[in-house]
């Protein structure tokens, strides 16, 4: 006999915009929101293409998604988004900041343009589409709304993915906390999920090499990478309303990398 879930574990009704939804962990977030009943998803990636593809496939499972193109790390586009959503829904319960990208290089052989680059994607696109999505989450009706920030475990040690993106992810971190504390009043609250190695396009780049994949593995206590669809569900949590007392929050999804000791 199969049960409801209790409403403290359903989505149902909420409002929902996806960062980098098109592949990887970002479609899978789109997903899995639905799965537990969001009433529509605003899939934002920045092809045309793979936007429509992914709320074509979303749409034939029965859920309910729309689909912008647009880059998150040009302020122009950033006002599209947020003026769709406010055309469409007038209010906004679910921001997942998904997008992000690296290039691996040694600090000193970063030029000022791929610096500025990396900058702008992973960590200048976080802050302003958040500001712009205050209002907007403000005005959700079923309080609280619910922002969730996509780190790296980059943020929290070293990497060999370069600094440029590990300082990013951190200050995603410290974003957070901040957010989750000057937002709490209005009825928002701020987390992050911190994944460590997850099978999407852009960690195969380094994945394919079984020396690497091999160290990797050995450093991580489950003995395995993540699916996405497993950092997905620790991110629906987060926007669940049984996690309404929790805010400022880093939820680690690595497999037990972060606490490996020697």
């Amino acid at each position: 006999m199969s049960l409801a879930l209790p409403p403290q574990w359903s989505l149902e009704g909420k409002k929902a915009l996806v960062t980098g939804a098109t592949r990887g962990i970002g479609k899978a977030i789109a997903e899995e929101l639905l799965l537990l009943g969001a009433a529509e998803v605003l899939i934002v990636a920045r092809k045309e293409t793979e936007v429509q593809q992914t709320v074509q496939e979303l749409r034939q499972k029965g859920f309910t998604a729309i689909g912008l193109a647009a880059d998150v790390s040009n302020a122009a586009h950033r006002c599209n988004i947020t003026r769709l959503i406010q055309e469409e829904w007038q209010y906004l319960d679910v921001l997942v900041n998904n997008v992000g990208t690296n290039l691996r290089k040694k600090t000193v052989d970063y030029t000022e343009e791929e610096y500025a680059f990396l900058l702008n994607t992973n960590l200048t696109s976080v802050f302003e589409i958040s500001r712009l999505c205050y209002p907007l989450l403000k005005a959700a009706p079923q309080k609280p709304a619910s922002v969730v920030n996509i780190s790296s475990v980059a943020g929290i040690t070293h990497l060999k993915t370069g600094s440029v993106y590990a300082m990013c992810k951190a200050a995603l971190l410290q974003l957070t906390r901040n957010l989750a504390a000057e937002w709490a009043a209005d009825g928002i609250r701020v987390n992050a999920a911190v994944p460590w190695y997850t099978n999407t396009p852009l960690a195969a780049q380094v994945l394919q090499n079984p020396q690497y994949l091999a160290g990797v593995l050995q450093r991580t206590p489950l003995n395995r990478i993540a699916e996405p669809q497993e950092v997905a569900a620790a991110v629906a949590f987060l926007c669940l309303p049984a996690a309404a007392y929790i805010t400022g929050q880093a939820l680690c999804v690595d497999g037990g990398f972060s606490i490996f000791g020697f």
